[in-house]
This record gives structure tokens, sequence and C-alpha cells, in this order.
């Protein structure tokens, strides 16, 4: 009777781990571009181990009458995809992990992480 119960409480041990819920998943490293504040001096914009699966609007330029960010590098373990708009809408680029990056020609003010 005791096996019983020990194979039981096994079984539902196991059950319960793989039915929980998933963690939440982040890219692990660092996101980073180039933006300019009100007065034109460009300064660096950082996302350490952003969430990935989730629209990033980028704080400094996500409002429409600043100017976009641009010079983006991707130094996640994710491939970075920004856009021109800032809720993940309008033109995009897919950016590489480890290392992906483009010129100041690539304007963005978001981006999700796959």
């Amino acid at each position: 009777m005791r096996l019983r119960a020990l194979t039981t409480a096994a079984a539902c041990g196991l059950a319960l781990l793989f039915a929980a819920a998933p963690s939440a998943s982040a890219a692990d490293g660092e996101f980073t571009y180039v933006y300019d504040d009100p007065s034109g001096a460009p300064h660096l914009g950082v996302l350490a181990d952003p969430p990935s699966g989730v629209c990033l609007a980028l704080p400094e330029v996500a409002p429409e009458w600043t100017t976009p960010a641009h010079s983006p590098r991707n130094h996640t373990d994710s491939t970075a995809t920004v856009f021109t708009g800032p809720d993940c809408e309008g033109d995009w680029f897919s950016l590489r992990p480890f290392g992906g990056h483009a010129s100041e020609r690539l304007k963005l003010r978001s981006v999700v992480f796959s």
C-alpha cells in the first residue's frame, strides 16, 4: 500500500511540474541605439535583457515629435526586429543575434525580440 501511495505522489508531482506555466523568456544581453536629445546631442540608449515577444517602444523616441533613434546594435541572443513606428508598425528590419548592427541611416522607434 505504501508503494502505491508513493507512486501516486510522484506521478502527481511530475504532472504539476509539466503543467506549470512556462516562465517569461527574455533576450539575454544588451540592445543599444543612439538617440538625439532636444538640443541635438547624441546619447546611447540601452535595453538590457529585454523580454521576448513583446513590442518595446524606445522611450526616448516614442513621441512622434522626436527624431527617431538610429545605429542599433543587437548584442542579445535573440533576433531583434526594429520598426520605424512606435508600436512595431511601419517599415521593419531584422538584426541577427550576437552583434547584428546597422548604420545611422536605419531609423527606429520600437523593437521586438524573437
